[in-house]
């Protein structure tokens, strides 16, 4: 190493451009120890690639930290006399916000290992069949259209986050697993609230981010308790009706439904982890292309690029920076040896700008191909939703090219001091 490494992700200078810092830490010390982090951040390809195969670093990363918070807080309160035994209680003051959300969060999919993760995505599978996706493209379609009509209206700068890239989602996750379209500002607000713990967002206290959180969570458990009810008593063709249903020809799963209890992480999981990433997704693509006129001229002469193109810009910069994983036996990665009971962060940004992998990797290049990008992650653990998100990407990058020839960037965006995603509070242009 030559010197000191810049390896705080949540400076304002790495949030607006974060891949400089990447490139250093490439270079010098691609498994490097983060004190202000207090993880490790791994940022080869090659060495992010290794760790998602690697079993001594866990998805099942809250329950490790929700086990630490509770042995602190009985510790604390041991100290203090305190405690007050309960007949089946942990002890005689609530739980902090922040267990609790942890608490909501440990059931979810994304944070399980086998065999509960398997047993959890084997029964979700179901509702994400590409030929269900599939016949979303029309809906999505005239979603995007009817989003650009209302901000054609508009004139002057205008926010396209806003108005076209943040309702998008929340809209067709609502219509997916059959709620009223019309509870999307629901939707959102609850995804916007467990961001500020999920993503590592900066700004706001701890305690403040825990009890918005909470609350968000707290609503959100309510209203699907009520869909998963409606549901059950009168399956739709909605995706919800379609992780109660089961495959009869599967005797494991014809037996083992998912629960009231799964069924609600699950509408949850889906609704957050779709809203952000589809968001960042779309609003990061537009602003590559504008800020890269002969590739945006190029998809507008040529819309078959679209495929392609859209691989390229989620790997360019794509929705999510990091991940991170819970280590539970002794490892090595890349030399460095890396014990139980640490954390690591899976630098995906940096991965997927790796020049040992990627010929010209800070170039947009909506030709590429291959692209083996890792932007929805990457072997058992890859997005369940990656098909979707990308259909909405793809139609939505689409209509924005084709429907606005006159958007122009107005003012540079402010990017969300957040670890975990790579997300823009506005994207303001004029058309």
């Amino acid at each position: 190493m030559t010197g000191a490494i810049a390896d705080d992700l949540l400076t304002a200078q790495a949030s607006a451009d974060p891949y400089a810092v990447f490139d250093a830490l490439r270079r010098e010390d691609p498994v490097h120890w983060s004190g202000p982090h207090r993880a490790w951040l791994v940022t080869r390809y090659a060495d992010v690639s290794a760790a998602f195969a690697d079993k001594a670093l866990s998805n099942d990363r809250v329950r490790p930290v929700l086990a630490k918070q509770r042995e602190e807080r009985e510790r604390n309160e041991n100290q203090h006399g305190a405690r007050r035994a309960e007949a089946g209680g942990d002890d005689g003051r609530p739980a902090s916000a922040s267990e609790r959300v942890l608490a909501l969060m440990s059931g979810w999919m994304v944070v399980s290992d086998p065999p509960v993760h398997t047993r959890l995505r084997k029964l979700a599978a179901g509702a994400f069949k590409g030929q269900r996706i599939a016949v979303m493209d029309a809906r999505i379609t005239a979603l995007v259209d009817e989003l650009l009509d209302g901000f054609l209206r508009g004139s002057g700068e205008q926010d396209l986050i806003s108005e076209v890239a943040y309702p998008l989602p929340a809209t067709v996750i609502a219509t997916m697993l059959g709620a009223p379209p019309s509870d999307r500002d629901l939707f959102r607000e609850w995804s916007d609230e467990l961001a500020l713990v999920a993503f590592g967002t900066g700004g706001a206290a701890r305690a403040e981010r825990h009890e918005r959180a909470l609350r968000g969570l707290n609503e959100m458990d309510a209203y699907f308790r009520g869909l998963v009810a409606q549901r059950r008593a009168e399956p739709g063709e909605d995706m919800l009706s379609a992780m109660m249903s089961t495959d009869e020809s599967d005797t494991q799963t014809s037996r083992d439904g998912l629960s009231d209890d799964e069924l609600v992480a699950m509408c949850a999981l889906l609704l957050f982890a779709g809203h952000e990433t589809t968001t960042n997704s779309i609003a990061n693509a537009t602003l590559a292309l504008l800020r890269d006129p002969a590739a945006l001229a190029a998809l507008r002469e040529d819309p078959s690029l679209l495929n392609t193109a859209v691989e390229e810009l989620l790997r360019y910069d794509g929705p999510i920076k990091v991940i991170n994983r819970w280590v539970v036996a002794e490892t090595e990665l890349a030399g460095r040896t890396i014990l139980p009971g640490e954390r690591v962060h899976l630098v995906l940004a940096s991965a997927d700008r790796d020049p040992d992998k990627f010929a010209d990797p800070d170039t947009l290049d909506l030709t590429r191909s291959p692209n083996p990008h890792v932007a929805f992650g990457k072997g058992i653990h890859a997005c369940i939703g990656a098909q979707l998100a990308r259909m909405e990407t793809r139609i939505a990058v689409g209509r924005i090219v084709e429907r606005l020839p006159g958007l122009a960037l107005a003012r540079e965006p402010v990017w969300k001091d957040a670890l975990a995603s790579r997300s823009m509070e506005t994207l303001v242009v004029t058309h």
